[in-house]
């Protein structure tokens, strides 16, 4: 099939950034499209001067015989302006409001649009950093991390709370939530995750911390270095937080649940994304 420019570039557009933080070698075009490698060149760089018109992405180019082209995303601040809006939006719709000052956000977890926008801002966030997986708690955070790990095109780790015959040889720990005081265990299949790998934690809702310091501990019996965390909604107002070192979305504060109100304010993300 002879394909016109065109065509070409939205083939070879979808390509790309459906293989984030790949290589693909310019030659795999030539060679699909019959085409001059000056030819796909000139391709490419179209779509590179596209992408960062529209704030869409980075398309990275590599010189010489062995050259080729990487997506990485990486959203404009105006579109992460407007995905914070979009979701402080949706999250402060009183009814949300459950007992025990907890917010129902099973609905957004389960948006693919949503999902698929936060995961462009967080990849935005640690995107370039040497991420080897994306670690996460069942059940909740699962959406999430699938979002974001389909953006940096790494796999994705769940920690579970109870052991498996389908995960087969495991490590658990056991740690103290932070909300409720309790001693619950963790638990990652040893084919999970790999020794030694770079792992950003991501989860939707973090209160206390003593869920987020449990991995890091799981982290540790992997010899994994957690680069980053991440999480959709931080409650602001809780006192003797066990770690400050994560980025936020959102921010819920004055949870008052006898007149069913809160306020909603926005997390640290924007700040992380404008000192990039």
């Amino acid at each position: 099939m002879k394909y016109k420019r065109s065509e070409r570039l939205v083939y070879m557009t979808q390509h790309l950034i459906t293989n984030p933080n790949k290589l693909i070698p310019l030659t795999t075009y030539v060679d699909k499209f019959s085409q001059a490698k000056s030819s796909i060149s000139e391709d490419i760089r179209i779509i590179k001067d596209v992408l960062n018109a529209e704030g869409l992405g980075v398309l990275q180019t590599t010189a010489g015989a062995n050259g080729g082209a990487m997506f990485i995303p990486k959203i404009s601040i105006e579109r992460a302006e407007n995905i914070i809006s979009e979701f402080k939006t949706e999250l402060e719709a009183r009814e949300r409001l459950l007992p025990g000052g907890y917010l129902y956000m099973s609905d957004i977890m389960g948006d693919p649009k949503m999902m698929n926008d936060i995961g462009d801002l967080i990849a935005t966030m640690y995107g370039e950093l040497e991420i080897d997986s994306v670690v996460t708690i069942a059940t909740k955070g699962i959406s999430l991390a699938n979002a974001v790990a389909r953006k940096l095109n790494v796999p994705v780790a769940v920690i579970r709370k109870d052991n498996k015959v389908t995960e087969g040889s495991t490590v658990s720990i056991n740690y103290v939530s932070g909300s409720t005081r309790k001693i619950e265990t963790m638990v990652l299949s040893k084919r999970t995750l790999k020794e030694g790998s770079n792992v950003l934690v991501v989860d939707d809702f973090l209160r206390a911390g003593g869920s987020i310091t449990g991995v890091t501990n799981l982290m540790e019996e992997f010899n994994a270095t957690v680069v980053g965390v991440s999480v959709l909604v931080e409650a602001k107002e809780v006192a003797n937080r066990r770690f400050n070192d994560y980025t936020s979305l959102l921010k819920v504060s004055e949870i008052d649940e006898f007149n069913e109100s809160f306020v909603v304010e926005e997390g640290n993300c924007l700040d992380y994304i404008t000192g990039k």
